[in-house]
């Protein structure tokens, strides 16, 4: 379908179920406005094709185990309404070239799937390692044209390089392997790139809620093989709304602080004979606690002590969110932040602690819920964005009170979404 068939679809009502699905029907006209002028933006730069397609890769929002997964923890996450976009014309020249807004062009000979060090941490880096993954792991790969955009907060904890390398392996899957290619190895391959060509050591929990979708529990016991439960969370009957508070920090620059805490991790599962963490109790860090002290210092210790009992509490709030226990389940949220602040450490930079905008907002939070609801870092954290349940007769008065000091728009009310990277046209 060219450009102007496309469009029409989309002003005729052809797309409505599947993009209500996305993102609610209150938000169809402007989804509907985002597309088409996706397709314009599109077409100005490549020319109009006749086999249009749409894909959809959503952000991510954690909710329990907070720097479990690269140690092969257990998580609860879920796919949200805010996601990248593309317009795709496949092509037959072996090059992918991907213009996302705002940024410049980037281009990938599919002849040449080497790692390139002076990529590290750019955007191409997770198309080239995406493509090369497809490749080694015997799938078929091909060229395309895309223009991406996104409302993915960037450095936000809502995972926009997971989205992005999910929609490229989204992408490659249905353009040239039939849709063959599952979301769980769609977001293996995706934490590939992201591990092996950009640079950054992350788990896969962003990779798998995203590519995935709905909200899900994992657990990475097996990192091969994670074991994947959708659970039933209806937000509506926990009478609370979803906000993300974009603190004004950005996490893209602190690779280093993110880096130190898989890496602290791994330190003391090695004195324990281990590769990671899990299997580790807090009986056997608390019997060794003088010799890990003196070892690894304290704050590796105290990150090991928030492993341990953040993937106990991940259990705890699977059990709550089954038996529609929320309640509890806000509870459990709360503490989650607690040992996230104090024991991983992860709110601030400790190579810039004059920057705390992150622990302000919690602050807020506590004062602005009184006792209700529940507030976390979300995310990799060291700014970004913060997690907040919010009851919905305090909405208008938490929205109030947080742009008040972060300013206008920085509270964003989030619904979950059913879908993780998929084909919309």
């Amino acid at each position: 379908m060219n450009a102007a068939a496309l469009k029409a679809c989309i002003s005729d009502g052809g797309l409505d179920e599947k993009l209500a699905l996305l993102y609610g029907r209150d938000q169809l006209s402007a989804q509907k406005a985002r597309y088409t002028e996706a397709i314009d933006a599109f077409t100005a730069l490549y020319g109009d094709r006749e086999d249009l397609s749409l894909f959809s890769a959503p952000g991510r929002t954690e909710i329990a185990g907070n720097h479990t997964d690269h140690n092969h923890g257990r998580v609860v996450a879920a796919s949200v309404d805010m996601d990248v976009i593309a317009v795709v014309s496949p092509t037959d020249n072996g090059v992918i070239r991907i213009q996302s807004k705002g940024y410049p062009q980037d281009t990938v000979s599919l002849s040449d799937l080497e790692i390139k060090p002076e990529e590290e941490n750019k955007a191409i880096a997770l198309i080239r390692g995406t493509a090369a993954r497809f490749a080694q792991k015997g799938h078929r790969t091909g060229g395309f044209d895309a223009y991406t955009t996104s409302n993915v907060l960037k450095g936000s904890g809502l995972s926009s390089s997971a989205a992005f390398e999910v929609l490229v392996g989204t992408i490659l899957s249905h353009l040239y392997n039939d849709a063959a290619v599952s979301p769980v190895e769609i977001a293996k391959y995706a934490q590939y790139a992201e591990n092996v060509y950009f640079g950054k050591p992350s788990g896969l929990m962003d990779q798998m809620a995203s590519s995935v979708g709905s909200v899900i529990t994992i657990d990475f016991a097996d990192t091969e093989n994670p074991v994947i439960e959708k659970i039933d969370f209806d937000m509506a009957a926990m009478g609370c709304a979803l906000c993300i508070v974009d603190v004004g920090g950005n996490h893209a620059d602190l690779t280093h602080e993110y880096a130190a805490i898989p890496a602290e991790m791994k330190a003391v599962a090695g004195f324990f004979g281990r590769d990671v963490l899990r299997g580790v109790s807090y009986r056997d860090l608390m019997a060794n606690a003088p010799l890990l002290r003196a070892q690894f210092g304290d704050r590796a210790f105290l990150r090991a002590i928030h492993f341990v009992k953040e993937n106990e509490r991940v259990g705890a709030i699977v059990h709550a969110l089954k038996d529609k226990n929320y309640p509890r389940f806000l509870r459990l949220v709360t503490e989650s932040g607690d040992s996230s602040y104090r024991y991983l450490q992860n709110v601030y930079a400790a190579s810039d602690p004059k920057e705390q905008s992150m622990a302000v907002a919690l602050e807020m939070a506590e004062d602005l819920l009184n006792g209700r609801g529940a507030y976390r870092v979300h995310g990799g954290g060291f700014g970004g964005t913060t997690q907040n349940f919010v009851p919905l007769d305090l909405l208008d008065q938490f929205r109030t009170g947080i742009e008040s000091v972060f300013g206008a728009g920085s509270c964003h009310v989030l619904s979950i979404r059913p879908l993780g990277g998929t084909r919309v046209f």
